[in-house]
């Protein structure tokens, strides 16, 4: 336990000090065409999820909001939003993005793998790049399924992110993305990222070595979700610039949805 502590302190002191700069690609997100691609994926699974039903009657758990994107998107559209994340600064990052939007969501600092809602409160939980960067995402899993309702929908969009820690063939793939990016001269969507940082935090959580989203999948089976996944995600919801920085590792999209009884 004193461990964790120890790596949960270094967690939260690196994503203090990223908060400004995550925030700027947020923000950069909200004012280009990825506001309404990402909109439209969020919505179109929510309301095939409920096609009957007002949207503000929908309660949604964005987890790990970071600087509020998914979060906004979702207020945007009526949905009624609860946002945590484990990072103050990332929660004030969010509140500005979200400007006169704050308002309709409720912003809250929580550890995603220990939340404080009640069994059975939200109608559907969504989660962009976060799964990979927890020490135990299994109980992450445990409550996130808790706290939705039967029949409620878990979206989590993720990839396998530093998998070329420990895999020769990510390896290759991961030099070979910096080759191309070198190549082709898009951003590089690392600079200005304290990579040696990074990579010790991914070094310290077990999914940087675990194919994804197979486990991901199974873990939720266990939990009597019905699953499904999408491994063709990143076509819909990244940028060319997106597509040539990670190429290796694209996203997934994993759909979950809690069974009744």
């Amino acid at each position: 336990m004193e461990e964790f502590t120890l790596f949960e302190q270094e967690n939260q002191a690196y994503w203090t000090q990223r908060a400004s700069s995550y925030s700027a690609v947020n923000q950069d997100e909200l004012h280009t065409t990825q506001h309404d691609i990402w909109s439209s994926v969020l919505q179109t699974q929510l309301d095939s999820c409920y096609p009957h039903r007002q949207r503000q009657d929908i309660r949604v758990l964005d987890i790990g909001t970071g600087p509020g994107f998914f979060a906004i998107l979702l207020a945007e559209k009526g949905y009624t939003v609860t946002a945590v994340d484990y990072t103050e600064s990332m929660l004030e990052e969010a509140r500005k993005n979200a400007g006169t939007l704050q308002q309709q969501i409720d912003f809250q600092c929580m550890n995603v793998e220990n939340l404080r809602f009640l069994d059975n409160t939200f109608d559907a939980v969504v989660t962009r790049n976060v799964t990979w960067n927890l020490p135990h995402p299994m109980q992450a899993y445990q409550e996130w399924q808790r706290v939705l309702k039967p029949g409620g929908v878990l979206l989590n969009f993720d990839a396998n992110w530093y998998r070329y820690l420990y895999d020769n063939t990510a390896w290759q793939g991961y030099i070979a993305d910096r080759k191309e990016i070198q190549r082709t001269g898009v951003v590089n969507e690392t600079d200005g990222t304290d990579i040696p940082a990074m990579e010790a935090i991914a070094r310290k959580v077990p999914l940087s070595q675990t194919m994804r989203p197979q486990w991901d999948a199974d873990i939720l089976e266990e939990l009597r979700m019905h699953v499904a996944v999408d491994t063709e995600i990143w076509r819909t919801v990244w940028t060319q610039a997106e597509r040539i920085n990670n190429a290796s590792t694209p996203m997934f999209c994993i759909r979950a949805v809690k069974a009744h009884g």
